[in-house]
């Protein structure tokens, strides 16, 4: 009903999974990331639990579409299966032809066989299980008993538990003893802060075709990270109805009138106040999960970057190289580098070589005395001011997407409220000559979303 009102090609705040709106920011993309690193390289059980509505089969079917070709991949959606259940869905799923009725030891023989012809083929076999939490006692003994499955030296499979925080409670029982222990890595989903609402919501709007101003006053996004709790799928229920309100009152913009017409029209919203002035406060619970997720990720994190530095995502744990300055004007902060020094190996100490955020804050800032407020270029990611090293990585790998060097910029600024970089790319007469150019970019630049944008709203 207000796709056209707001230019948008589809809904952009769908419950309903869709990876195309997957948003990688409050560390979503480094649990992904460490997901990724933890299936294809290790050999115990990994765990990921979250609230309700936090995200976890979204981020389920992201892994899925990520996860190498030689990877078989068996989803179990159902918790309810029972002992015998589970192992004819997972032979139904590897396509083992079975006489009716077979007995679970012939079944088990079976999909031994199964597991080591496709180890002989180089496939790996990596079972997804959704709500592992409402599974009962019996059905997740025999999950401990499939990760017993083996060849001489290796595993021949791969399991990963997905479930809601009931999930440590079960496995934290003394018959579930045995089955924790094979838990090598737990991933906690966070909720979300008030600063990750605002970019998921404008993340959200971009990629659903969006191209103007950010809609969501800022006090209506607060009215919303109180209201949801950081969860995104209420974030996505008070947000469509935000929508709707504005459409139905023709503006533009949500303010708190709108998202508190969402607010009562919500079931989950009772005990919720609507007149809300002051920041969202998650509470000991999100402290918690906060905690625990830095824990979990952080050997596998420092594994990424062993392998690739360019890619490894930043832990949130490690402090900033130099104190943000502070730039209390809302005009862009380009001249105003900020040290990387720990994001750059020793070779390429600031002392001796400028890092590429160092080099491309400069060129943002000569640019940006010069761009006319009608040329648009592309964004290519937004990070808080704290996230230097995420910066310089990213800005690292951007020679690998073969970019023309000079038009890789960066900007520094505070107009959203809180200081924010900025990586940029190109100059270009119209919006429709950046998107242009961002079909052309690779594949994994692609999925970072890139947006265009016009120079004016930098100003």
């Amino acid at each position: 009903m207000y796709l056209d009102h707001f230019g948008l090609s589809e809904p952009p705040f769908r419950i309903t999974p869709h990876t195309d709106f997957f948003f990688s920011g409050a560390k979503r993309g480094a649990t992904l990331d460490a997901l990724l690193y933890a299936i294809t390289h290790d050999e115990g059980i990994v765990k990921v639990s979250g609230e309700v509505g936090s995200g976890k089969t979204m981020l389920c079917r992201v892994l899925m579409e990520r996860l190498p070709s030689n990877v078989s991949i068996v989803y179990l959606a159902n918790p309810s299966l029972s002992r015998d259940d589970i192992l004819y869905a997972i032979a139904d799923e590897l396509q083992l032809r079975l006489p009716e009725q077979a007995r679970p030891s012939t079944l088990i023989r079976a999909l031994y066989d199964q597991l080591i012809n496709l180890y002989g083929q180089g496939r790996r076999v990596v079972i997804l299980i959704d709500e592992a939490h409402a599974m009962p006692s019996e059905t997740l003994e025999e999950v401990r008993l499939l990760s017993n499955l083996e060849s001489s030296r290796h595993k021949l499979l791969q399991l990963v538990l997905f479930g809601q925080p009931e999930l440590n409670d079960v496995l934290g029982r003394p018959d579930m003893r045995q089955l924790k222990e094979r838990i090598t890595h737990n991933f906690q989903l966070e909720p979300l802060v008030r600063d990750d609402v605002a970019e998921y919501l404008e993340f959200r709007m971009r990629a659903a075709g969006y191209r103007g101003p950010n809609v969501f006053s800022p006090q209506a996004t607060r009215l919303i990270a109180e209201a949801s709790e950081g969860l995104t799928r209420r974030i996505n229920i008070l947000a469509d109805k935000s929508l709707l309100a504005a459409f139905s009152d023709a503006t533009h913009q949500i303010t708190a009138k709108q998202v508190r017409a969402a607010i009562r029209d919500s079931e989950f919203s009772a005990n919720v106040k609507t007149n809300i002035t002051h920041p969202v406060h998650l509470g000991a619970v999100t402290k918690s999960a906060l905690l625990m997720a830095g824990g979990a990720a952080i050997g596998i994190l420092a594994a990424l970057l062993l392998l690739d530095p360019t890619q490894a995502p930043s832990p949130a744990a490690h402090p900033a190289a130099a104190p943000t300055p502070t730039i209390s004007s809302p005009a862009i902060a380009a001249a105003a580098p900020i040290p990387i020094a720990s994001a750059i190996p020793p070779a390429a100490s600031p002392t001796t070589t400028k890092s590429a955020t160092d080099r491309y804050l400069e060129a943002g800032r000569v640019w940006l005395e010069q761009a006319d407020d009608e040329r648009w270029f592309i964004q290519l990611l937004a990070a808080d001011a704290d996230e230097q090293s995420r910066v310089e990585s990213f800005a690292r790998k951007l020679p690998s997407a073969q970019l023309d060097d000079a038009k890789i910029k960066i900007y520094l600024s505070d107009l959203s409220g809180k200081m924010r970089y900025g990586i940029i790319y190109g100059d270009y007469q119209s919006a429709t000559e950046a998107k242009a150019q961002i079909r052309r970019f690779p594949a994994w630049l692609q999925t970072q979303r890139p947006f265009p944008r016009p120079v004016r709203q930098l100003r």
